[in-house]
């Protein structure tokens, strides 16, 4: 793979990760518009493998929190124990839902049409529901993380699952169950950051896993350093101006972003720039 290629995927990977626009959609459009040939297994594995630089990220910028986490499974910890076992509980029924339906989801839904679709419903979702909230004045009020309890945190986890149809972003899903379940927009935010180190931690393993030989042999160990380095920067410098600017800002945002983009990926599909059937 063309070095450029890697660059731009690892920076449209970071990007778009953590924010609730859905990166699985844009690597996807992106690989359709770079007009990638690479084996489907090899640059689905690539996709998620160099989620690693993202992970990282969010490792560093939320370091506190995650020490306070292995303390309490120490038993140090009261507080980080209960987050502990939050996140375990919001990450069971994605790893069980996405064991049993994840070659399904990917044969049927990994096409650029569903990403649009999802694209459009999800922000006009977010729209309806920030207008819903700031007539009630509540959209920055809440329960803080240490808050949250066990049967929130499963409801989040089950949301998560509907991110499992390309284009509806997990960070989406997670951060709108935590805002559903009653979390501040900040603490909803916050959770879905920590939850993503678990979630995607786990997708990056077992993908490795099951198609890193065959990822390795198509691109090479350099393209994958390349990608993961570039996915640690763009995310990192995502996750702290998301952070800044919703503490004055509006979540709607990304609702119109997400509108956006779904637009205009439609027309790239009716003009045929763009192909329905993915190369991911």
């Amino acid at each position: 793979m063309d070095i450029l290629y890697v660059i731009i995927l690892g920076i449209v990977e970071g990007l778009t990760e953590y924010l609730p626009v859905s990166s699985t959609g844009h690597l996807i459009l992106t690989e359709q518009l770079l007009g990638m040939s690479q084996s489907k297994e090899a640059l689905d594995a690539f996709a998620v493998c160099i989620q690693g630089g993202a992970i990282l990220a969010v490792l560093s910028i939320y370091f506190n929190r995650v020490k306070s986490v292995f303390l309490g499974l120490l038993g140090k910890d009261p507080a980080g124990l209960k987050l502990a076992i939050n996140l375990m509980l919001g990450f069971i029924p994605a790893a069980v839902i996405g064991l049993i339906c994840a070659d399904s989801i990917k044969a049927h839904l990994f096409n650029v049409w569903t990403v649009s679709a999802a694209w459009i419903i999800g922000g006009l979702g977010i729209l309806v529901y920030i207008a819903w909230k700031n007539k009630r004045g509540e959209e920055h009020q809440g329960l803080n993380i240490s808050q949250l309890s066990y049967k929130q945190s499963l409801i989040i986890g089950l949301l998560q699952c509907v991110a499992m149809i390309p284009g509806t972003s997990r960070s989406f899903m997670t951060m709108l169950g935590g805002m559903f379940v009653g979390l501040s927009l900040a603490a909803a935010v916050e959770f879905s950051f920590l939850l993503g180190l678990v979630t995607l931690g786990a997708a990056t393993c077992y993908d490795a896993y099951k198609s890193g030989a065959v990822m390795v042999q198509e691109f090479g160990a350099t393209a994958l350093i390349v990608g993961t380095i570039a996915s640690w920067l763009s995310a990192w410098i995502a996750v702290k101006w998301m952070v800044s600017y919703l503490q004055h800002h509006s979540f709607a945002v990304f609702g119109w972003y997400r509108i956006g983009i779904g637009l205009v990926t439609v027309a790239l599909l009716i003009l045929g720039v763009i192909h329905s059937q993915p190369l991911h």
